[in-house]
């Protein structure tokens, strides 16, 4: 019953995510009764990338895969504003490369994790 209920929580999650990455204004006319503009655009879409790492960690994968996931998303989204939107706030590069870099150490853990299973 316990991952049953997991299961559909991360479903959920998972839809939400994925809906507020390709329409966050209709989510949150249809949640909250007014449409996003602005940079709540893009905080609503980095909350999608979120909740999609958090099913996938939830789900049967392992959480180093769902934290892989966000933070590769994260970065890769960020940087897409920084070049293609020209947003520059102060701290836009630096989480670039801190979501980045963990992405890689993330993405070590998973091949280590995966070689280590594959031996067994």
């Amino acid at each position: 019953m316990a991952k049953t209920a997991l299961f559909v929580a991360a479903s959920a999650e998972a839809a939400t995510g994925v809906a507020l990455l390709v329409t966050p204004s209709l989510i949150s006319q249809l949640l909250l009764g007014e449409p996003l503009a602005g940079t709540a655009l893009q905080l609503a879409r980095v909350t999608g990338i979120a909740l999609i790492g958090l099913a996938i960690a939830c789900s049967s994968l392992s959480s180093s895969v769902g934290m892989f996931v966000y933070s590769t998303g994260v970065g890769l989204y960020l940087a897409y504003l920084g070049l293609s939107e020209n947003a520059g706030g102060l701290l836009l590069w630096p989480a670039v490369a801190a979501h980045l870099l963990l992405a890689v150490f993330l993405c070590r853990e998973i091949a280590r994790s995966l070689r280590g299973a594959r031996a067994q």
